[in-house]
């Protein structure tokens, strides 16, 4: 940890025990899924998966719409969610250990990056245990390996959480060859033991305020539901329903069943009055091949999925629940995105407003209390790298309806409006080159401002062997 960075902390510390609140600031808690879909929920329509719990969530808090997430991939996504900030910004824009160029003969050489999260990065949950929160991650992380954990970037408990993206198996004692998790039974269910630990935190906290980040590592593969759950969805699915994989189905009902256990446990504690819950998810359903040569789910109506910018690839289910602010059962259609809600966990807390003067993303507390934007937000994705999921390099933003994509491979861009066209069918670069140009000249100038990287021309481009796989030649590890 630099100095600069220990005289942060120090005086947050200070202030935080100099000028008490009146009363206690809400306590937070926020689940993150991992690779889940925007219609798999049944309050977005699926009429396969089974999450009433979340649907619960849903019908006692605010629905967005057009929640986002960051990046079409996990590690971005985790990066903006604890920093308030762009990737881009951070240079942190792949899945952890996925900064080679895989696609070795393909147009771009994609940049190097970062290979964690800096501790000079002051993260969402020092801010807030400088105002006195007991933190805990309980789940994935996926920002680093040892030096950069939960317990090196604020987090007073750590379980679960290390360079790991995904576990090899959801069933101890497989699992523990990833997931250092202790007192596990055989047999036991992932999601159910990491939801264990979050009921007990909630328990044993419920006298202070307290930051509980539960990210999940369902619904990511492997896909490996619990067997009885499994068959109920197999004698479910529907030939004629693109969501009928019913190993996945049983895995999303698990995680569901995790989201209740949760509300119930804030309930008990007396505690649920007075905290915070917000849901989402760190990147769009998985619809390509990587498992078992079959999509997990589908996104429809929303173009493809993860590891893509379309609309499939970021879009996700996006919840917030916020007692005496929130309205039960209200729906906003402003967009959001994973780099806001640092800031508004922040303001919800009441860290000085200095203290988040440096992050992109702004405070959502006023949509939450019903309030309209008065002009459109502009909001930035950037992924220059090809993904395992057939994703090109690319950057996007949004302004309003509208939405533009830039492919680094060729330079072309594809325009969309989502107001009527939500599954980009239509793309409108052609039809309005004006509208185009400005938002691409747009769209370069916050490259730029942000010291993006950029995909540089691949010398070793061969078409013929484009698909093949190798490693990537120069260095892979940025410094």
């Amino acid at each position: 940890m630099t100095a600069t960075r220990r005289q942060f902390l120090a005086l947050a510390g200070t202030a935080a025990t100099a000028t008490p609140a009146a009363a206690p600031p809400p306590n937070i808690v926020f689940i993150l899924i991992d690779d889940y879909g925007w219609t798999d929920t049944s309050f977005n329509g699926s009429k396969f998966y089974e999450t009433p719990n979340i649907d619960r969530l849903a019908q006692s808090g605010m629905v967005f719409t057009n929640g986002y997430s960051e990046s079409p991939v996990c590690s971005p996504t985790r990066a903006a969610l604890m920093t308030g900030k762009y990737p881009g910004r951070l240079h942190l824009t792949a899945h952890l250990k996925g900064t080679r160029n895989r696609f070795y003969y393909t147009k771009v050489v994609p940049p190097d990056t970062r290979l964690a999260l800096p501790l000079e990065e002051v993260t969402i949950a020092e801010l807030l245990r400088g105002r006195g929160y007991r933190t805990a991650c309980i789940g994935k992380w996926h920002l680093g390996q040892e030096g950069f954990l939960p317990s090196e970037q604020g987090f007073d408990v750590s379980i679960g959480g290390d360079e790991a993206g995904s576990p090899n198996d959801f069933f101890f004692p497989a699992w523990k060859k990833k997931i250092p998790i202790e007192n596990a039974k055989p047999g036991d269910y992932l999601t159910d033991r990491l939801t264990d630990f979050a009921v007990q935190f909630i328990q044993d906290n419920a006298s202070r305020p307290f930051f509980l980040y539960l990210p999940h590592f369902a619904v990511h593969v492997p896909i490996q539901g619990k067997p009885d759950k499994v068959r109920k969805y197999d004698a479910k699915a529907r030939a004629d329903d693109p969501q009928n994989y019913g190993e996945y189905a049983a895995m999303v009902e698990s995680m569901d069943e995790s989201v209740g256990r949760v509300m119930d446990a804030l309930e008990a504690a007396g505690v649920a009055g007075r905290t915070m819950v917000v849901f989402s998810a760190d990147n769009g359903g998985v619809t390509s091949l990587e498992w078992k040569k079959c999509p997990v789910t589908s996104n429809l109506p929303l173009r493809l999925g993860k590891g893509h910018l379309y609309e499939g690839g970021i879009r996700v289910p996006t919840i917030v629940r916020l007692p005496g602010v929130t309205k039960a059962g209200s729906r906003c259609n402003a967009p959001v995105v994973t780099y806001d809600y640092a800031p508004t966990m922040a303001q919800v807390a009441g860290v000085a407003a200095r203290d988040t003067a440096g992050m992109d993303g702004r405070s959502i507390l006023p949509l939450l209390q019903g309030r309209r934007e008065r002009r459109a937000r502009e909001h930035f994705w950037h992924y220059p790298h090809y993904s395992p999921q057939l994703g090109r390099p690319s950057a996007a933003m949004r302004r309003g309806d509208d939405k533009l994509i830039l492919f680094f491979e060729d330079q072309r861009v594809e325009l969309y409006d989502l107001a009527k066209d939500i599954g980009e069918k239509q793309d409108l670069a052609a039809a309005q080159p004006g509208k185009a140009a400005a938002m691409r000249r747009r769209l370069e100038a916050w490259l730029r401002e942000t010291g993006a990287q950029i995909p540089q021309v691949n010398p070793w481009h061969d078409p013929a062997r484009e698909r093949e796989v190798g490693p990537a030649r120069g260095p892979t590890t940025a410094k």
